[in-house]
């Protein structure tokens, strides 16, 4: 299990990796990784307005970060349109 700010989860890679994966599968994994990306991009984002008071240049590669989560993001709803 690991946590983040705001969500904790169990990691069950020994469910993941023990056979192929069926559909149903896929589409829990996507899910958690979808779910999982906004969660950070939300968190970069609320995070870069607290370092922009200090750094402003680290602040704008915060939210840099934020917006690559998001286009990480939507390939995942993709394959998530795919399965």
């Amino acid at each position: 299990m690991h946590e983040h700010e705001s969500h904790t989860h169990e990691l069950q890679t020994h469910d993941l990796h023990k056979h192929e994966l069926n559909a149903h599968e896929i589409e829990h994994l996507l899910e958690h990784w979808i779910e999982h990306n906004k969660s950070h991009s939300e968190s970069f984002r609320t995070r870069a307005k607290e370092i922009e008071l200090v750094n402003p240049k680290a602040a704008a590669r915060v939210r840099e970060a934020a917006e690559l989560m998001d286009a990480c993001t939507a390939k995942l709803v993709e394959a998530a349109g795919e399965v």
